[in-house]
């Protein structure tokens, strides 16, 4: 995808393991691996990780003849009960200094071109490309961890079916999205009858001083085992409620912010 401001974005579907299913040594070989994968993006690169947590009532596969009779007492016992499907994605975006820092005067009528330079070097571009295809292939090789690069059918949708767009502005996960009326106001946000809360969690003094990559859930715990969680899991799948969790991480020029720091 190419934004307005000429800005690449490479979109992927990210699979993760089960919910109590990962021990504390995976999730630390997860950790590790996402922290290998990101070092290899250029300057002025942006992760952006996208969850989706949608109520749906699980569909129970019970005009299979093959099941055994386990497996059809279990299709029984789910069938049409509730919980939050989750889906992810991931777009990792190759943006430019001037965009990086936001400022007010990078509107093209205070430029003499129209997209940024570093854009139109095929160079910059490659080199984006290649350290992509290296993120790809870090991420798909731990036994945890796999994504898959996104097609212009899954993210523009066909005349079948709605693509990853239309789903996000109509806040549906449905196939068939349909065009939602979008409200914005100063004191709420209103997408077709689904009414909008947002939280945005950035300020440092937010957060702890340490964070571990995983934590005890004691409800399911016990004094001989233990059932490992993310530590983001308060947000993620224990939040019982429609909600879209989006991680950004932003990589600038490091040598060139410590310059600025040492002035």
């Amino acid at each position: 995808m190419v934004s307005k401001d000429a800005d690449i974005t490479v979109a992927f579907r990210v699979e993760l393991p089960e919910l109590f299913t990962v021990t504390s040594t995976e999730y630390e070989a997860m950790h590790s691996a996402w922290h290998k994968a990101i070092k290899v993006l250029p300057n002025y690169s942006i992760v952006h990780k996208q969850d989706w947590f949608i109520k749906e009532d699980y569909q129970g596969n019970l005009s299979d003849g093959g099941l055994s009779f386990l497996a059809r007492s279990s299709e029984r016992h789910f069938n049409e009960r509730p919980y939050l499907h989750h889906s992810v994605y991931l777009f990792l975006t190759k943006s430019n200094k001037q965009r990086m820092a936001q400022q007010s005067n990078f509107s093209s009528l205070c430029r003499g071109h129209l997209i940024p330079k570093e854009i139109t070097n095929k160079d910059e571009v490659m080199k984006f490309m290649e350290a992509v295809d290296q993120f790809e292939r870090i991420i798909n090789d731990t036994e945890q961890l796999r994504i898959v690069r996104m097609t212009e059918d899954e993210l523009v949708g066909t005349n079948e079916k709605g693509g990853l767009l239309d789903r996000y502005f109509s806040l549906s996960e449905e196939g068939h999205a349909s065009l939602e009326d979008i409200r914005l106001g100063a004191d709420l946000v209103r997408v077709g009858d689904n009414m909008i809360c947002l939280h945005t969690l950035s300020d440092t003094d937010d957060l702890p001083t340490t964070v571990s990559t995983d934590s005890r859930y004691e409800r399911l715990s016990t004094d001989r085992s233990d059932c490992r969680l993310s530590f983001a899991s308060p947000v993620g799948l224990m939040l019982p409620c429609n909600h879209i969790y989006n991680q950004y991480l932003f990589i600038e020029d490091s040598d060139a912010n410590l310059e600025r720091f040492e002035k």
